[in-house]
């Protein structure tokens, strides 16, 4: 498997070896297609988070769980994208919106980075013309279960739980989303755009490794991953690897279900959210 995050020099080198994929998705409603048609890296298709990389939401499943298989498959194959595929995925947000789709690849044994420093790292000019590629073969196949976590996983006290959420959303002083504000109890917070030095590319491999363990993982520790959604909860699973700490597993449901009046799952979480306190809570 290749690095989880590579340079844009040696994806540049790599030509038509590798596949550049663009997964620009705003949360403030602007439209990821559009963006790339205005203009995106030479080569790269465009890959719709909400079409592919998602199912429509839920108050039980959150704001983004993950797709059938057979959907993801589809709008890969659509894309061009085929089973023997090298894709690089970048965005121009750091990496935290792509890493969705590097980390469904790598979690099911795809050969899949993030272009570090995203699309304004990227040398040369944008285009705007469509790349001539035609449908792949994708095979579906399942998401692992030993790369995932349930809300019983993440509050039960046996992971070390990452938030990649911002510090101020994890402490529950400010909720831009979701009706409720706070934390899962337990969970320690990390956020994912902290992974990038002040150039927008990633930290060091060492500085990582310190990163994660401050936050209290350790070699052989079973780590979850949650954020608002399951997005750039992936950011974190793959700064992890980056840091040589393991793939650990990722809460596809995130905060978005657990801040319900009533959400599935441990009755803990529950009490704790429906009274509707500000404050973070565990």
């Amino acid at each position: 498997m290749i690095d989880p995050v590579v340079d844009p020099d040696w994806v540049r080198e790599q030509g038509d070896r590798v596949v550049l994929a663009d997964v620009r998705w705003y949360l403030d409603g602007r439209s990821g297609r559009a963006a790339y048609d205005s203009g995106h890296l030479p080569g790269a298709v465009f890959v719709d988070l909400d079409r592919w990389l998602a199912r429509p939401g839920s108050p039980a499943d959150g704001r983004h769980p993950l797709p059938d298989p057979e959907v993801f498959a589809a709008g890969l194959a659509a894309a061009g994208i085929g089973d023997d595929d090298t894709v690089i995925g970048y965005d121009d947000a750091g990496g935290t919106v792509a890493a969705r789709l590097v980390w469904m690849l790598r979690a099911t044994g795809h050969q899949a980075a993030l272009l570090d420093g995203g699309l304004a790292a990227y040398p040369g000019e944008l285009v705007r013309d469509q790349p001539d590629r035609p449908p792949a073969v994708f095979t579906p196949r399942p998401w692992p279960a030993e790369r995932l976590a349930s809300i019983d996983d993440a509050a039960g006290g046996s992971f070390v739980v990452l938030d990649a959420r911002d510090g101020a959303r994890f402490r529950g002083e400010t909720e831009p989303v979701d009706p409720r504000a706070g934390h899962i109890p337990g969970a320690r917070s990390l956020p994912c755009r902290e992974n990038l030095g002040a150039d927008g590319r990633f930290l060091p491999a060492a500085e990582l490794r310190e990163r994660f363990v401050s936050a209290g993982v350790r070699d052989g520790a079973e780590v979850v991953s949650y954020c608002g959604s399951g997005v750039t909860a992936c950011h974190n699973l793959l700064a992890l690897e980056r840091a040589g700490l393991g793939p650990g597993r990722l809460y596809p449901g995130s905060w978005s279900p657990i801040q319900r009046d009533r959400p599935p799952g441990r009755d803990q979480l529950s009490r704790a959210s429906a009274t509707g306190r500000p404050a973070a809570i565990g």
